[in-house]
């Protein structure tokens, strides 16, 4: 058997249950879902967990992180500038299809155990 493809179906796994964890924190809070996990097309490029859409229209490109624990920075901590570059130009890539550009946010969701830390504006496309 392959444990390479198991331990990476384990991970997705976790990730997706990250992301709907997230995702009913964000709803909850009045965020309505766009889109889940956009990738672009082709290989490196980048990926955006989660798109949603605030009341005054703001489009929210959101990041999902979880850790079991706070160790070595964390769970938001882990969204260098690689992670960050990538995420910014799948959201350029994902805006070309829009005729006018809403304005925008790049938000971070870090999970550790049972804690979720919501961090608006993390980072920026600059």
């Amino acid at each position: 058997m392959n444990r390479g493809s198991s331990a990476s179906a384990t991970t997705r796994v976790r990730g997706a249950a990250a992301e709907d964890l997230a995702l009913a924190h964000l709803q909850r809070a009045g965020l309505r879902l766009v889109e889940r996990n956009y990738r672009t097309p082709g290989r490196g490029g980048g990926e955006i967990d989660l798109i949603l859409r605030e009341s005054d229209g703001t489009l929210v490109f959101v990041e999902v992180r979880a850790r079991a624990c706070g160790t070595q920075g964390g769970a938001a901590a882990s969204v260098g500038a690689v992670k960050q570059r990538r995420i910014v130009f799948a959201a350029r890539h994902y805006l070309l299809r829009w005729p006018a550009l809403p304005p925008c946010r790049f938000d971070v969701v870090a999970i550790e155990g049972e804690r979720i830390e919501w961090l608006r504006a993390a980072f920026d496309a600059g």
